[in-house]
């Protein structure tokens, strides 16, 4: 005889049977116990007996059932499947197929045989992981940066946006700075005072902020932002991640900023960005004493910055061509810029000059890396309601438009009719259309003012 399948059911009956078979168990009891009459009770007794422990075992066990659908159909069906509907899901499938083709199945039983055909895969087969990046050898090898913005000083000042640049080989802090906004010039501004303190670091890393990249560059653009411009010429890399788990050691670290540093500045008092930017100093000293690690070379990557200082604020500039017309003007940023006439610039028209704007505001135009003498004939600036902003941004430039409402005059009031002819409200309600006794009473009062005899009525 050979092996026969039972389940754990089928298994618990037999036990019960071959105590009833002993009479060390009632009939009643046993049926109580199975959860079944007594009459199925003496139905399976009467099985066990003739036939063994075998015939508990239930008949339908390894047959096929009756509502199978035929080989032929479900080939039929992902034949189909395979020639139209390759990327449908089961469900959208199943409506193709009955809509279509007159073949009716149900989308459970055709996602089952698409993930046995390998058509599709389940969620679970469909699931991606992140799996975590080494980090780099070396220290200054690549430096992680990003802002975060947040609420840093509580309810005490306005929301503004970290920067933070970050080790990927010792998870170091190497730069935090409080600025208004993301900005190509609060960019800047950080950069420059870390190449100051530590020199050129191989590549930076980013997300994909326009301060970094260009989403849909055309043919007239070179696909080079003004920060990625001015690394170019530092010789520093620039490195965009596809997603924020790619530069997860920056995030977790905007984390922890967000919990750490905002107590400690709650406990220094600290109230405004630039207290806040001069506590910084020794809350990295204290924050990279704590969590900063070991790199697993002892290199350091970071190379002398070998430029000057004047040159340096020329790299981190703004710059853009502009066409100079034959009055020897240009225009730049809604400023039209007028140049002096002398013997550089009488050959510059109908030819591009380079503007560069400087983090202070100033706007130098030059040709051939020689200065040229101009005049700002419209220096004002102003938000128009068609100007594009980005959501970064939006924080800063509400407060601009704020500002600049809260300067302006305010507007007169407009005043009626009545009062430009001299009428002056004596507070008393306008008493309307005067009754029939009213109107007696006043003609009365008339008539004895008249007559110089003023009385009570």
């Amino acid at each position: 005889m050979g092996w026969v399948m039972m389940s754990e059911r089928e298994l618990n009956r037999i036990e019960v049977l071959a105590q009833v078979d002993d009479g060390r168990l009632s009939v009643q009891n046993g049926a109580n116990m199975l959860d079944v009459t007594k009459r199925q009770m003496f139905r399976l007794l009467k099985r066990y007996r003739s036939d063994g422990a075998g015939a508990i075992r239930h008949k339908a066990r390894g047959k096929a059932p009756n509502n199978k659908i035929h080989k032929s159909k479900r080939d039929y069906a992902l034949a189909l499947v395979k020639e139209n509907y390759q990327d449908f899901g089961p469900t959208l499938a199943a409506e193709m197929l009955a809509e279509h083709h007159g073949f009716k199945v149900s989308r459970e039983t055709l996602r089952k045989w698409m993930q046995e055909d390998g058509i599709w895969l389940s969620r679970k087969q469909r699931r991606t992981f992140h799996q975590p990046r080494l980090r780099r050898e070396c220290f200054g090898e690549l430096i992680q940066i990003d802002g975060s913005d947040h609420r840093w000083f509580e309810d005490r000042a306005d929301p503004c946006t970290l920067l933070v640049f970050i080790d990927d080989a010792t998870s170091m802090l190497m730069e935090l700075r409080f600025v208004q906004s993301e900005s190509t010039f609060s960019y800047f501004g950080a950069l420059e005072s870390y190449l100051l303190k530590h020199g050129r670091p191989v590549a930076f890393y980013s997300d994909k902020h326009t301060v970094f990249r260009v989403a849909k560059p055309n043919e007239h653009m070179t696909g080079m932002t003004q920060f990625g411009r001015a690394l170019a010429e530092l010789n520093v890399e620039i490195l965009c991640a596809n997603c924020s788990q790619a530069k997860g050691r920056v995030e977790r670290a905007n984390r922890t900023l967000q919990d750490r540093l905002v107590k400690e500045l709650r406990l220094a008092g600290v109230s405004s960005m630039e207290d806040g930017n001069a506590f910084l100093e020794g809350f990295v000293q204290r924050y990279n004493a704590k969590f900063a690690k070991a790199p697993a070379k002892p290199d350091n990557l970071h190379r002398a910055l070998n430029i000057q200082p004047g040159r340096l604020a020329e790299v981190l500039c703004l710059r853009d061509k502009r066409y100079v017309t034959k009055d020897l003007t240009l225009k730049y940023d809604r400023k039209r810029i007028k140049l002096a006439v002398n013997d550089l610039t009488r050959g510059l028209v109908g030819k591009y000059a380079d503007v560069y704007e400087m983090a202070d505001g100033r706007i130098q135009v030059r040709a051939k890396g020689v200065a040229l003498p101009h005049t700002i004939l419209n220096p004002e600036r102003r938000i128009t309601h068609a100007a594009i902003t980005e959501n970064k941004h939006l924080s800063a430039v509400l407060a601009h438009i704020k500002d600049e409402q809260d300067k302006a005059a305010p507007e007169p009031k407009v005043k009626p009719v009545s009062n430009k002819n001299g009428y002056v409200k004596t507070g008393r309600r306008s008493p309307g259309r005067p009754s029939k006794m009213e109107a007696y009473y006043e003609r009365k009062r008339a008539e004895r003012v008249a007559a110089n005899a003023p009385g009570e009525v």
